[in-house]
């Protein structure tokens, strides 16, 4: 393998071509915006949203989707998940057959109340679904970039798939495991996004370390449930795509959907914390799908429900407190 084509320059998705390129892959890399395309090109930087690392010269920036992914040995989408399905059905057009597509988007949309797999496996024909993969785990871009040790999951329902994304991304500074679980993989890395702004909110609220505690032990228990239900391995929620990602979003300070949920807890308004930020939080939309996808399932997610009341129903963060807190009681394994 020598060729890599990389859909989105965000942060993780040039965090992920700074890791690959210093590995000896040749990267082509699909940039949304014309003029961010010319400023790679020219600075080797991302200013808008990795900007304090230099890029290295085999990434190559382009906005050609068929240029990035037509020669390539293997495909990395890193969209926000909401746009996953309009941009892929644009690419996969272009694909070389029979070579690994893997995601590292994380998300459910809203609409269909789809994972970013089902969203695959919906607008991609029958020939690529054996090849799918999915990356997720405790890895914050900056961090990446930076070399600082990071461990992650690669998932397939073809182990030999998984395996190949496993050597193709693994550095000295990023081990990545394997895993056929799928739709653990896919939801631990989803759902952990809405818990992380409820941590934030009572971090903004002013409230402590065992609050803290709570909301990072029952929202586990909550996400775990829907993933169960959808077909999970609970092993796997507490592994680096559940119980990992979790603890790291929900208290590291570069967590996007920590400082929305610090700023809501703060008293701010959704529309003012949004429209200060660059980078998408992917939790806001998530909280929706989460509520709506537990209302159809079937399953009992009291914290997603009261972050689904603040975001969009004008509820208070101290009103959602209280109803948390006055539940009625329950054995700590009662579903």
């Amino acid at each position: 393998m020598e060729k890599i084509g990389i859909i989105g320059a965000g942060s993780f998705g040039t965090s992920l071509s700074i890791l690959l390129a210093n590995k000896g892959y040749s990267i082509t890399l699909w940039v949304y915006e014309t003029e961010l395309v010319q400023e790679i090109k020219e600075t080797r930087r991302n200013s808008i949203y990795l900007p304090d690392f230099e890029i290295p010269t085999p990434v190559e920036p382009t906005n050609d989707l068929e240029k990035a992914v037509s020669k390539a040995d293997l495909i990395l989408q890193v969209m926000p998940s909401h746009v996953v399905r309009s941009v892929m059905e644009q690419a996969y057009r272009y694909f070389p057959r029979d070579i690994p597509i893997v995601s590292a988007s994380k998300g459910i949309e809203i609409e269909s109340l789809m994972t970013v797999d089902e969203i695959l496996f919906d607008i991609l024909p029958g020939r690529f679904h054996k090849y799918l993969a999915y990356i997720s785990g405790p890895s914050f871009a900056k961090e990446v970039a930076a070399g600082i040790p990071t461990a992650v999951v690669a998932t397939s329902r073809e182990l030999e798939i998984a395996k190949r994304v496993q050597e193709t991304f693994s550095a000295p500074s990023f081990r990545v495991y394997t895993s056929e679980d799928v739709a653990g993989v896919e939801l631990g890395g989803a759902l952990k996004n809405v818990i992380a702004i409820a941590a934030g909110t009572s971090a903004g609220l002013g409230l402590g370390l065992n609050t803290q505690a709570a909301l990072v032990t029952r929202g586990l228990a909550e996400l775990a449930r829907l993933a169960v239900k959808k077909g999970a391995n609970p092993l796997t929620l507490s592994g680096l795509a559940g119980m990992g990602d979790l603890v790291l979003t929900c208290y590291g300070e570069l967590s996007r959907n920590r400082t929305v949920g610090f700023q809501l807890g703060q008293g701010k308004k959704l529309n003012e914390i949004l429209s200060s930020m660059k980078m998408v939080a992917e939790g806001v939309k998530t909280t929706k799908a989460a509520y709506r996808l537990s209302k159809k399932e079937g399953v009992e997610m009291p914290i997603t429900e009261q972050m689904h009341k603040i975001l969009y129903e004008d509820a208070t963060p101290a009103d959602a407190v209280f109803a948390l807190m006055t539940r009625t009681l329950k054995h700590e394994l009662e579903y």
